[in-house]
């Protein structure tokens, strides 16, 4: 009996591939399939979990370090689109690669089930993408019968300036979260996913509510002053009418499992409502 659950045990451990995650979003997901235990390494910008922090750096999103990697003896490679020769080099590492590509909510959801099959996880991805999706909807449920508000949601600026700003656009998925969260979104008609606009253009599009991240991309060590900061720099142009927010959150920029939070947040920004 005793070497049959030696054995057991050991059948287990091997069929749990050590795994490296290369981007925030996919270390959010292995973590919430239950996963987690078996990442041994991730990209500099993995906030989330808090356990992820603790995993050995593999470089950034646009700059992998395959050697840094391959150091780290994994079973399983989930990446996104890589830049360069990145890929090329892992795939002939021998390594199993799992390739995923993020795009709008539903493709989104498709890759939690994806990440979910190569680490044997299937049913498990079928409970997170339903319970993502159940999130949702009742995120749009809430949302009906309320008044439209009109939304900018700045992702880029020059800091300290109200210029060199970035805006989400139409092929976004943080759109259809607007969208869903009862807002509408003025530059839904954009023709790539994150437009340039500049200060006349918010002028003139006068949004009923501005949320701004702009120049907070990087969200750790955000300060409450640095928020204030940008709101009064909105504050001081009279022919801004809107409601500013400033936010500094993975979720508005992780298009991960975290989807709904973004939502249930868009919801309350764009209702003027208190948590």
């Amino acid at each position: 009996m005793r070497f049959l659950i030696l054995f057991l045990t050991a059948a287990l451990a091997f069929s749990q591939p050590r795994i490296v995650s290369t981007s925030p979003a996919i270390t959010e997901t292995l973590f919430a399939l239950g996963a987690g235990d078996r990442v041994v390494g991730v990209s500099e910008y993995c906030h989330f979990p808090a356990e992820a922090t603790k995993r050995p750096k593999i470089g950034s999103y646009l700059k992998p370090n395959v050697e840094a990697i391959l150091r780290l003896r994994p079973d399983l490679i989930v990446i996104e689109r890589l830049p360069g020769h990145a890929l090329e080099q892992l795939k002939s590492s021998n390594v199993k690669v799992a390739q995923v590509t993020y795009g709008d909510v539903a493709a989104n959801l498709r890759t939690i089930e994806q990440i979910a099959a190569a680490t044997n996880r299937v049913e498990a991805g079928r409970d997170l993408t339903a319970k993502v999706t159940e999130a949702l909807k009742q995120v749009e449920t809430g949302a009906k019968g309320r008044q439209p508000r009109s939304v900018i949601f700045l992702v880029g600026r020059t800091p300290g300036h109200l210029d060199g700003m970035v805006a989400v656009g139409k092929g976004s998925y943080l759109n259809e979260l607007i969208a869903m969260a009862g807002g509408r979104n003025l530059l839904a008609d954009s023709v790539v996913s994150y437009p340039k606009v500049s200060l006349e253009g918010v002028v003139r599009l006068k949004p009923d509510v501005l949320i701004d991240m702009g120049d907070m991309a990087d969200t750790i060590g955000v300060t409450d002053e640095h928020k204030r900061s940008v709101v009064a720099l909105w504050k001081s142009r009279p022919d801004i009418p809107s409601r500013v927010y400033a936010v500094a959150s993975d979720i508005f920029v992780v298009p991960g499992p975290r989807m709904a939070e973004a939502a249930r947040e868009f919801f309350r920004l764009i209702h003027g409502e208190n948590k």
